[in-house]
C-alpha cells in the first residue's frame, strides 16, 4: 500500500474540459490519466475478449454494460504504472460503476482521495460545444474561439464548413440533459461519502488546473 496514492475523479458535463484537465493534473501528480474512451478503443482495437464482447453493443449503438466497463477499469488498475494511483475521467460513469470503484479500492486498501467536478453554466456549455464547425479536409474550427477568415469557409481550399449532428445546440441540450440525469446519483453519492470538490471550469485552463491541484495538497 502506498502512503501517497492519489485515486483522483474527474467530473464534468461534455465540454466542460474534464479531459484536459485530467491529462494536466496527472501529469502533475505524476501518475496516469486513465479515460474510459480511451480504453475502450484500445480493446476494440486489439481484439481482446472484453473488447470483442463490447464491440457486440457498440455496433448495434447501444450503451456497453456495466460489468465490461468495470472489468477493464479494474484490469487497467491493477497495472504497475497505477501502483501511485490514477487520474480517472470518464469513469465511474453510473452509481454501479462507483461502487465497484470504491470496493476494488477497498480490496486494494486504498480509498479515493478526491472527486473533483467542474461545474459550467449550461449556456457556456453550449456555446462551446455548439460553436464547432468543420470542413471536410478535418479542420476544425469554432466560432469564438477559432473562427475562420471568412465566415463558413475552410481557411485553406474554401470549401463550405458544416456543423456535425453532435454539435448542433438542440443536441448539446439533449446530451447535457442525459449527462445530468445519469450523473446526479453519482454526485450526491460522493457529496454523501465527503468526497465531492466542485470547482468552476469556466477560467483560464492553468487557473483550474492550480485550484484542483492545491485543493489535493
Amino acid at each position: 500500500m502506498n502512503e501517497h496514492a492519489n485515486y483522483i475523479v474527474l467530473l464534468g458535463p461534455p465540454g466542460s474540459g474534464k479531459g484536459t484537465q485530467a491529462v494536466l493534473l496527472a501529469k502533475r501528480l505524476g501518475i496516469p490519466h486513465v479515460s474510459t474512451g480511451d480504453l475502450f478503443r484500445m480493446h476494440l482495437k486489439t481484439e481482446t475478449p472484453l473488447g470483442k464482447m463490447a464491440a457486440e453493443y457498440v455496433q448495434k449503438g447501444e450503451l456497453v454494460p456495466d460489468e465490461i466497463t468495470i472489468s477493464m477499469l479494474n484490469e487497467r488498475l491493477q497495472e504497475e504504472d497505477c501502483d501511485n494511483g490514477v487520474v480517472l475521467d470518464g469513469y465511474p460513469r453510473t452509481l454501479i460503476q462507483a461502487l465497484a470503484l470504491e470496493s476494488y479500492l477497498d480490496g486494494v486498501e486504498e480509498e479515493l482521495t478526491m472527486v473533483a467536478y467542474l461545474s459550467v453554466p449550461d449556456e457556456e456549455l453550449v456555446q462551446r460545444l455548439s460553436g464547432r464547425w468543420m470542413s471536410q479536409s478535418g479542420r476544425v474550427y469554432h466560432m469564438v474561439y477559432n473562427p475562420p477568415k471568412v465566415a463558413g469557409i475552410d481557411d485553406e481550399d474554401g470549401s463550405p464548413l458544416y456543423q456535425r449532428e453532435d454539435d448542433k445546440a438542440e443536441t448539446v441540450l439533449h446530451r447535457l440533459k442525459v449527462y445530468y440525469e445519469q450523473t446526479s446519483p453519482l454526485i450526491e453519492h460522493f457529496r454523501e461519502e465527503e468526497k465531492l470538490l466542485e470547482f468552476s471550469g469556466v477560467g483560464e485552463i492553468d487557473e483550474i488546473n492550480d485550484a484542483i491541484y492545491e485543493a489535493l495538497q
